[in-house]
C-alpha cells in the first residue's frame, strides 16, 4: 500500500471568528464625520469593572510569542488589528481614534502602534486602555472648544468673520498643543472641518474652505509661527463670509480673554 495522503488543510481568515472580522473597516468618509465622533451623540460609560473588562478582553489576544522585527511584527500588527475591533464592537464607532497616535499627526501618546506598543498581555492591555481613555478625553475637549468658538446663530457676516478668525487660531493651537512631535498637519486640518461642520455647514463646503484657507502653507514637522497661523485664520474668515474679521477687538477683549485661557 503506498502512502495515504491526507488534504491539505486551507482556510480563509477572512471567514474565522477574530474580532477584526465582525466590525467592518473605519473608511476615511467614517474620519472625515464629524458626527461619527461627536462625544454628545455617543454616551460612554466607564468604571473599574467595565476597564477590568476590556483589559482581559485585549489581553486574550495578544500573542504569546511575538514576531518582532525578524518577522516584520505581523502578530503585533495583527494583534492591534484584532484590539482595535474588540474597542470599537464594545463602544462604538466613535472609538475609531484610540490608536491615531502622533506620528500618523493623530493627538494619542499612550500607544504608538503594534510593532512598539504590542508587548507583554497585561503591558499591551495597559497601554490600549490609557489610550481609548486619551482619545475620548481629547474628542471632549474638541467638543467643548466647538462649543466655546462657534458664532451665534444670528451673527453678521463681520461678526462671523470675526468668530471663525478666532476659532480657527485656537483650534489650530489645540491640534498643535496634543501632538509630541511635529506631524500635526493632518489633525489640524481635520478639526477645522469638522468644526465647521459642527456650525451646520455641509462637510464638502467646510473642507474646500480648509483647504483653500491653508493652501499648502501648513508643513509638518515644521512649527508654523504665530503670523502664519492668523494669516490662514484671516483666510478662512474671509472665504467664508466675505468680510474680513474686526481688527479692533477691543469690545471683544473679555470674549478673548476666556478663549486665551482654555
Amino acid at each position: 500500500m503506498g502512502q495515504r495522503e491526507w488534504p491539505a488543510l486551507t482556510y480563509n481568515r477572512d471567514t474565522l471568528p477574530f474580532p477584526d472580522n465582525r466590525v467592518p473597516h473605519v473608511t476615511y468618509e467614517d474620519m472625515r464625520n464629524w458626527e461619527m465622533s461627536d462625544p454628545a451623540r455617543h454616551p460612554f460609560a466607564w468604571d473599574e469593572d467595565e476597564e477590568a473588562h476590556l483589559r482581559s478582553l485585549v489581553r486574550e489576544w495578544v500573542p504569546p510569542v511575538l514576531s518582532g522585527m525578524a518577522g516584520w511584527w505581523q502578530g503585533e500588527r495583527w494583534c492591534e488589528s484584532q484590539v482595535d475591533a474588540i474597542i470599537r464592537e464594545r463602544y462604538g464607532t466613535w472609538a475609531w481614534g484610540w490608536n491615531w497616535y502622533h506620528y500618523n499627526s493623530g493627538p494619542i501618546g499612550n500607544w504608538t502602534g503594534g510593532p512598539s506598543s504590542v508587548t507583554t498581555p497585561d503591558e499591551t492591555a495597559d497601554r490600549a486602555v490609557a489610550a481609548l481613555l486619551e482619545w475620548r478625553q481629547w474628542l471632549e475637549r474638541t467638543a467643548q472648544r466647538f462649543t466655546e468658538l462657534a458664532p451665534p446663530p444670528d451673527a453678521s457676516p463681520q461678526d462671523r468673520s470675526w468668530h471663525l478668525e478666532r476659532a480657527c487660531v485656537r483650534l489650530v493651537t489645540h491640534a498643535l498643543d496634543s501632538q509630541a512631535d511635529n506631524a500635526w498637519r493632518g489633525q489640524t486640518s481635520r478639526v477645522l472641518a469638522w468644526f465647521l461642520t459642527s456650525t451646520g455647514m455641509d462637510r464638502a463646503e467646510a473642507e474646500q474652505a480648509v483647504e483653500r484657507a491653508i493652501g499648502g502653507r501648513f508643513k509638518s514637522w515644521v512649527y508654523p509661527k504665530q503670523t502664519l497661523i492668523e494669516s490662514v485664520a484671516d483666510d478662512l474668515a474671509v472665504g467664508l463670509t466675505g468680510h474680513a474679521p474686526y481688527q479692533d477687538h477691543r469690545e471683544r477683549a473679555a470674549l478673548e480673554e476666556l478663549h486665551d485661557r482654555y
